[in-house]
């Protein structure tokens, strides 16, 4: 055993020889004993609704009829990206990766038009109006099938 006088020690060394003391039975055990595990999180299951197939091809028509619109310099371009915004807005709500995989679709259709139509030609104006047909009817069928 030590035998370690404390009476000529200043308060702050004896302090810390009491703590070093406490502590050594703790930090001997610690020395065996594997690091913590951190929980592991793990994120929320994918919400898939019926329909989001249908709804990821309208987000990739709309992102097609926006790039197109805008590349025409048609009045509304914007209400394009501005209904995609509203679907994202009502359709997924908290949930994030329905939210990316739609605009994940968006941003794809967009691209696929962008690589190809540079300038507003008559088989880009003749595109636009196919899109926006699509469009039409995949919104037509989802409200009819999956509406309240």
């Amino acid at each position: 055993m030590l035998n370690v006088s404390t009476g000529s020690m200043i308060p702050v060394r004896r302090v810390f020889l009491s703590l070093l003391v406490l502590a050594g039975p703790t930090m001997a055990q610690g020395k065996n004993a594997p690091p913590p595990r951190e929980e592991e999180i793990t994120p929320p299951p994918a919400v898939t609704v019926p329909y989001d197939d249908k709804l990821a091809r309208l987000a990739e028509v709309l992102g097609s009829v926006h790039y197109l619109r805008t590349l025409c310099k048609a009045a509304g371009g914007d209400e394009w990206r501005n209904g995609m915004q509203q679907l994202l807005d009502s359709e997924t709500g908290n949930e994030p990766q329905r939210r990316e995989k739609l605009t994940a679709a968006f941003n794809r259709g967009y691209r696929a038009f962008a690589s190809v139509y540079t300038d507003c030609t008559a088989a880009a104006i003749v595109a636009e109006e196919r899109y926006r047909n699509e469009g039409a009817t995949l919104a037509t069928e989802i409200t009819s099938r999956f509406g309240n």
